[in-house]
């Protein structure tokens, strides 16, 4: 039935059945109701039923009594029931329910269920479905099924999809638009779009929004196409179903791959921005860059879909190239898009890196040449401005050099990176300008700045001179005991192994000799605990986490549309498969933390560790790491650091693990680059996306 004339039967219809409708729920403590079809009494048969103010019967009793016909798939626990050329299709537990041979739909407020082995239906649903008539007698509590009456299809709803009808094709990015009931299209509640298999009934959020704004984007997969039923459901913060309404749909995902950025022979001078341009949601797309004078082919593999990619050519890439984008899906089939032609004219450019201009250099600093180009060899210089005398610091193919300039070097010097690049050409930087201090220097190295020392320890340095007898000098804060240390004169190394007096606050420095004088490190503060140590523990077994998981990340997705997909690949990779949850290090205490989230929660905190580094080497520091009473409220703990608005563009699409996991990523949520990929991975190796499912 044409959708417009469903809204203009809606009103009439609700007031016939609204006596009707408004009696069931005074069923307790009254007499049976009776079911008369055709004006022959079957209430011997089955008693009708109340359930949330909706008279059910048993459709097959109903149906055959008016010469119709029903039919039952045990399998998929389908029941269709027909008459002439009118049917309807249930799935037992759906609300949704299919018209005809699925031209239209209607959502029930009352799924079909099976009492004791009968399968009992909203009465309005046989109504609807084979367009016969229905009344109440309040009366005698009788309810008449007359088939010689015909009646129209009445949504259950008053909320309604306007931007497609039943039947339409969807074959790109659409905006699915609603309308109805202003009581429920609120700020607040939440608008949820699916798509439904025809088969079962069951699918897939694609698309969500604030219920107020009345419209969603939905960017259909590669995966989506085919025959299937478009549902768009109103949820309220809970996520309780409220209302809903659906159509068939048929989506033919045309895949279409373009780019912005870049236009056929622009010329290209510097980096470009460019932003993929689909009509579809991939995996992921990849670049192909390929030079036509040298044929050389760069392919950038795993870059997000959703967010821009600065490419940076070199100037060895000069010339006539070509730019295209190939879109991938969840089984990496490729879709290739626009190729562009462009030229290339970046013009060489070299900096030395590492340092700046009018800078003091008394500590190491890492050299680098900054360059567009590709090279064979590096020379990194220092050239006296008084003399112009140049003095090679260091020959390398490529890469960076630490310098820790000596006593010997002091005053304004210029420093300089000069390169033979792949054709043999000569480039030289322009010079930076330095001031060296000029003095020797001593740098600890092995311990940190509020470092908590629980083992054996290896202690060395780096210096700009050649020290005789370098010692290490531990001091206990408390007591005053003092601990010498000699480095060995091979390795520069000691070894300093606490013991379980030694618990407490300490003191360190380096020491040593140069030129006659003592030169010494600067004062580093510590901690020793020499005492039993905890490491993080198993929350379950490893081969359980995943059920364990998965059932608080079901129970947010229910409530929010957080894809629980997302969230359990989240918690595999954060903890381990559960294996390591921090505890304390100190007392053992549990923390229940599943996301690593500093700080402190309803069960205080725990302390573990954290990186830092110092004089160039990494090292572990104490850091509090948030405890809580149980699991489940770390998970929703997680949940709510995901409401920050640094996270909006990841709540935007939530409830799509592929495009959550490179939102979350380009969110700031993680530094890995190759995070998102390892969530999609984790979640396609393992089907975590059976449990977005979704039903009515």
């Amino acid at each position: 039935m044409n959708r417009l004339m469903k809204l203009f039967t809606m009103g009439i219809l609700a007031m016939i059945l609204t006596v009707f409708n408004g009696c069931d729920t005074e069923a307790t403590g009254m007499e049976p109701i009776r079911l008369v079809v055709d004006g022959k009494d079957i209430t011997h048969l089955t008693e009708p039923i109340i359930e949330n103010g909706r008279t059910l019967v048993p459709i097959r009793f109903v149906t055959e009594e008016i010469g119709g016909e029903v039919s039952w798939d045990n399998s998929t626990r389908t029941v269709k029931a027909w008459k002439g050329d009118r049917s309807l299709r249930m799935i037992i537990g759906s609300r949704l329910v299919e018209l005809g041979n699925g031209e239209d739909a209607v959502v029930s407020d009352v799924a079909p269920r099976i009492i004791e082995s009968r399968t009992f239906v909203p009465l309005r649903l046989i109504s609807n479905g084979l367009g016969i008539g229905v009344s109440w007698d309040n009366a005698t509590r009788t309810v008449f099924v007359d088939s010689g009456k015909s009646a129209a299809v009445e949504p259950f709803y008053n909320v309604n999809i306007t931007s497609h009808s039943g039947g339409s094709y969807i074959t790109g990015t659409s905006r699915i638009t609603v309308s109805g009931d202003p009581n429920l299209l609120k700020a607040g509640n939440q608008l949820r779009v699916m798509l439904l298999d025809k088969k079962d009934h069951t699918g897939y959020i694609v698309g969500m929004s604030d219920a107020a704004t009345r419209a969603v984007e939905y960017i259909p997969e590669v995966e989506n196409t085919g025959d299937r039923m478009l549902v768009a459901g109103v949820y309220d913060q809970k996520g309780n179903f409220l209302a809903g309404d659906s159509i068939p749909v048929s989506v033919r995902v045309i895949p279409e791959a373009d780019m912005t950025g870049l236009v056929d022979n622009m010329v290209v001078s510097s980096s470009r921005e460019i932003t993929p341009k689909l009509n579809f949601a991939p995996y992921s797309v990849k670049y192909v860059f390929t030079n036509l004078s040298s044929g050389k082919v760069k392919v950038e593999e795993n870059r997000d879909p959703y967010g821009p990619f600065t490419w940076n050519p070199l100037s060895t890439d000069n010339g006539l190239s070509t730019v295209q984008i190939i879109a991938l899906d969840h089984d990496r089939n490729e879709y290739p898009g626009r190729t562009y032609t462009v030229n290339v004219q970046v013009p060489k450019k070299m900096t030395l890196a590492g340092v700046s201009e009018g800078s003091t250099i008394r500590n190491p600093v890492t050299l680098l040449a900054n360059r567009n180009f590709d090279v064979r060899e590096t020379t990194f210089l220092m050239r006296d401005p008084s003399t112009g005398m140049e003095t090679i610091l260091k020959t390398i193919p490529y890469g960076s050099y630490t310098w820790f300039p000596g006593p010997e070097l002091s005053g304004w010097k210029e420093l300089m990176v000069r390169v033979i690049d792949s054709q043999g050409n000569t480039v030289t930087s322009e010079p930076v300008r330095v001031n060296l201090e000029g003095k020797a220097q001593l740098q600890l190295q092995g311990i940190g700045p509020k470092q908590v020392v629980t083992g054996e320890t290896g202690l060395t340095y780096r210096s700009n001179v050649d020290f005789t007898d370098v010692q290490f000098v531990l001091t206990n804060r408390g007591t005053g005991e003092t601990r010498t240390l000699n480095a060995d004169p091979e390795t520069d190394k000691a070894v300093y192994t606490p013991q379980p007096q030694d618990t407490g606050d300490w003191r360190i420095i380096a020491r040593g000799s140069y030129n006659g004088r003592i030169v010494t490190s600067d004062t580093v503060d510590f901690e020793v605990y020499a005492q039993e140590i905890f490491g993080p523990y198993s929350i379950v077994p490893k081969d359980q986490f995943k059920s364990f998981a998965s059932q608080m990340a079901v129970e947010t997705y229910k409530r929010t549309g957080m894809s629980a997909a997302i969230q359990t690949s989240q918690a595999i990779l954060e903890t381990g498969w559960g294996q390591y949850v921090p505890s304390d290090k100190y007392t053992g205490k549990e923390s229940n933390n599943l996301f690593g989230i500093k700080g402190s929660a309803s069960n205080g905190s725990v302390i573990s560790n954290t990186w830092e580094v110092y004089n160039g080497v990494t090292y572990r520091i104490d850091a509090e790491f948030r405890a809580y009473m149980d699991p489940v409220e770390s998970w929703n703990d997680h949940k709510v650091l995901l409401q920050k608005d640094r996270y909006g563009i990841f709540r935007d699409v939530m409830y799509n693990s592929t495009m959550g996991a490179w939102a979350i990523r380009r969110a700031g949520y993680a530094t890995d680059p190759s995070y998102p990929v390892k969530l999609m991975d984790i979640i396609r190796t393992n089907n975590l996306r059976e449990y977005d499912k979704v039903s009515l």
